[in-house]
């Protein structure tokens, strides 16, 4: 069993035991040297783990010679965006501010929001107050807004638009499609016509996402009549193209009323002017969703032709779709065409079936496949023995405590990886209550790398302690020095003992 492998930091004598509060912990970095790469772009995406800097590798860069131009530094920037990688975008922006790069008012504006991304709201005020008053442009006010919308502070955003407005700065839709924003995160959705009539008296034309939002609002309360119109209206707009995300939202909210050949009408409308994958995945998952698998076949047949490639998150689509409709066999076929086609190996791939097969209990099938995949291309992904492991928790308890083991063993293939809670109290009681002291005790050690110490695993050492005949005391201190006070479950545990 994987426990065994592991460094126990338990002796079997009691004076030990305050060995359980050593967390067994490393810092990990990309596993790629970024310096192998020719050009800074790729050296800073190559840095994948959000603990590592990318400071040094800008300096790096400097110290061998080379220059770096604001044009290349903001695309950068940009990219890290996108992608949600917003405290290496902060870096990049710092480093880009204070390193006499020219750094306009768009430039602090992007930093204010990554600011408030990465530290919160009170850093990014303290940030916009901290800019000279030339500095504080339409731009960094707009994005001071962004951070008070994401919090949901209605009284805070309006104020600040109304010194917006006293300053001329409300000549874009974006200030008005915030305040929108704000009130459907706030749930006040009956406000939100009211900020577009506005817009359109101040004579501000709306964009497409001013339209789409109040769309979402009336969607939203089953008026069905106003979405309509708003719909028509923003196809009348020669200033506006039409999309198909735009179309996706009217169909979902038909087919939520009841209206669903309506919806699918406007499903059709929006695979007219599908072009990208994204559009495709999105009507796959909605036809999976009404039962069509016709329908999804068809599309994934279309996407083949328009989209040509087919990455790992498409074929995740299709997949999960198949599944949901319980043909497993297609799936099975479509996982084999994947394992032919892919790049880059992605575990949530062949993670769907693996889920599948464990939700109609076939998960001896999932743990083989599993098995074959690892004999096959590389060591497995924790979040795959996981599921293994889920699967066996209703039947076989051993099997389940053997796979979560694996799962800890193979941890660091993904470091963001966090075991559902629910599984790791099925195998805390079942170790209490039927494993080994020494299990327990592995388990427990190995299971802090991911989990703070907390009662229910001191309590489940402890019912394997009292079982074995094992003396608790030292234990007990232990749990008093984690600040975790006995309760009427602790004593009801060490009873037998006392």
């Amino acid at each position: 069993m994987a426990s065994r492998a592991l460094i126990k930091i338990f002796n079997r004598s009691k004076t030990s035991l305050t060995g359980i509060r050593i967390i067994l912990a490393r810092t990990y970095c990309s596993t790629e040297n970024p310096a192998t790469r020719h050009d800074l772009y790729s050296r800073i995406t190559a840095v994948t783990d959000p603990r590592c800097g990318v400071t040094p590798v800008l300096q790096k860069w400097i110290e061998e010679g080379n220059n770096v131009n604001e044009s290349l530094l903001r695309r950068i920037i940009r990219s890290l965006r996108s992608r949600r990688r917003y405290s290496h975008a902060l870096e990049v922006s710092k480093w880009m501010s204070g390193n006499g790069s020219k750094f306009s008012s768009s430039d602090s504006a992007v930093q204010l929001d990554l600011i408030g991304r990465v530290h919160g709201l009170i850093s990014a005020k303290s940030f916009f107050n901290s800019l000279k008053e030339e500095d504080k442009s339409v731009q960094t006010y707009g994005a001071l807004l962004n951070c008070y919308v994401q919090e949901g502070l209605v009284d805070e955003s309006l104020s600040l638009v109304k010194k917006m407005k006293e300053m001329g700065f409300l000549t874009s839709p974006l200030t008005y499609n915030d305040i929108m924003c704000l009130y459907t995160k706030t749930g006040q959705l009956e406000k939100v016509p009211d900020v577009l009539s506005e817009m359109k008296r101040n004579g501000v034309s709306p964009d497409i996402f001013s339209y789409r939002v109040c769309i979402n609002s009336y969607g939203a309360r089953a008026d069905y009549n106003s979405m309509g119109k708003v719909l028509e209206e923003m196809k009348s707009k020669r200033d506006i193209k039409m999309d198909w995300l735009t179309y996706s939202v009217v169909a979902n909210y038909y087919i939520k009323g009841g209206l669903k050949e309506k919806g699918i009408s406007y499903l059709k409308e929006c695979e007219k002017l599908c072009k990208t994958a994204e559009g495709f995945n999105y009507l796959i998952s909605f036809y999976a969703t009404l039962g069509s698998k016709d329908e999804m076949k068809r599309l994934w047949a279309l996407q083949k032709v328009k989209c040509k490639k087919q990455a790992n998150r498409d074929y995740l689509t299709m997949l999960s779709s198949l599944v949901k409709l319980g043909e497993l066999e297609e799936a099975e076929k479509l996982l084999e065409e994947w394992e032919l086609s892919f790049k880059t190996f992605d575990f949530r791939v062949p993670n769907t079936l693996l889920i599948g097969y464990c939700q109609r209990g076939l998960v001896e099938k999932a743990e083989a496949k599993l098995q074959d995949i690892i004999k096959r291309r590389k060591t497995a992904s924790p979040s795959s023995w996981a599921i293994i492991a889920s699967g066996y928790v209703n039947n076989n308890m051993e099997k389940a405590f053997e796979c979560f083991n694996e799962a800890l063993a193979v941890q660091a293939e993904n470091r963001d990886w966090r075991p559902k809670e629910s599984l790791i109290s099925s195998i805390l009681s079942w170790l209490g209550e039927n494993g080994e002291v020494e299990d327990a005790e592995t388990f427990v050690n190995s299971l802090k790398s991911k989990v703070p110490i907390n009662r229910e695993m001191y309590h489940a050492l402890l019912k394997a302690y009292v079982r074995n005949g094992k003396e608790v005391e030292g234990l007990l201190e232990c749990m008093k020095n984690d600040k975790i006070d006995e309760d009427e479950e602790t004593m009801k545990i060490i009873s037998p003992q006392k």
